[in-house]
């Protein structure tokens, strides 16, 4: 009997440690998650798979991306392949269709965005946001979809979004307000959430201490061969030498902008703070890039907050 109940006790113990293990090893699953977009996707999730690393997550990322593409284009391609798998014109992504992209696997998580130059116009949004969402719920029932909030261009931009009535937002604070409205009315509709990489840009734009500003010594009309203005706290690629030209990109982020954002997403998407993780870009200051993970989290919270209510 005492040998009986020896075994029997091993035996549960084994089948206990196993039941943990497989816990363990459900837990450890892959996140799926899909990006429907353009480059401010692909800037917002540049560095996301460091952080996911750093952080003990693995990670998958599918993409459905073409620059300066918004959601109509994207909806009009989806349904020229389901008119016509043989279309050229609804496999834009490197030849395949949406549908054909999101059929490989399932999807944890899949993100619909808005082209930036329109992001501030709320009439651009429908009704190809619905249409999109609904075909995507449809190949990826299981799937959680969300809207990507978008970021405003950089303060010293020489344009700004076009907005509902005409005309364009006059500055960085404006086309802020509008696209956040917009994307925060499109995806309540739709019973969405939103991740707020486009506020947490404007956290850091809006800080006495922290905010990008415009070089005043610097001669804009003849700049020197290879020199460039102080661009200290830009969020934004900024000004840059081509070879003989130098450029301006007001619109897409800088390393530190990719790093916000991929703190965002990361903070929104395992709803785990990234303060403490370690990786950091090259050519972003520490105490600046500390800055980021603090406003990142900040502004996750907030939303996750607002979202449970």
């Amino acid at each position: 009997m005492q040998k009986c109940s020896i075994r029997t006790r091993q035996l549960l113990l084994t089948l206990f440690f196993l039941f943990i293990l497989q816990c363990v090893s459900a837990q450890k699953q892959p996140l799926r998650l899909f990006l429907i977009g353009n480059s401010f996707s692909q800037n917002a999730t540049q560095f996301l798979p460091e952080l996911s690393k750093e952080g003990g997550h693995e990670l998958i990322i599918g993409r459905a991306e073409l620059g300066g593409c918004s959601l109509q284009r994207h909806w009009e391609h989806a349904a020229a392949a389901e008119a016509n798998p043989n279309d050229e014109k609804g496999k834009p992504y490197k030849g395949k269709s949406l549908k054909m992209l999101l059929s490989e696997g399932s999807w944890d998580v899949i993100t619909l965005q808005q082209y930036s130059k329109i992001s501030t116009d709320l009439s651009t949004y429908e009704p190809y946001a619905t249409k999109l969402y609904e075909y995507v719920r449809k190949l990826q029932p299981n799937a959680r979809i969300v809207f990507h909030q978008t970021w405003a261009y950089r303060s010293d931009s020489n344009d700004f979004g076009q907005l509902t009535e005409g005309g364009e937002a006059k500055n960085e604070q404006e086309m802020w307000e509008k696209s956040r409205a917009a994307y925060r009315a499109t995806a309540a509709s739709l019973h969405a959430a939103v991740i707020p990489t486009g506020d947490a840009f404007w956290q850091m734009s809006s800080s006495r201490k922290w905010t990008y500003h415009r070089d005043k010594n610097f001669d804009f009309k003849n700049p020197t061969m290879s020199n460039l203005p102080d661009q200290t706290n830009s969020l934004h690629v900024g000004y840059a030498w081509n070879k003989e030209k130098l450029n301006f990109d007001s619109h897409h982020a800088s390393p530190a902008g990719c790093y916000l954002g991929a703190l965002v997403w990361y903070g929104f998407l395992f709803q785990e703070s990234p303060i403490k993780l370690t990786f950091t870009p090259k050519n972003v200051p520490a105490d600046f890039a500390k800055q980021l993970r603090k406003t990142a989290w900040k502004t996750v919270k907030k939303e996750l907050k607002a979202s449970a209510h």
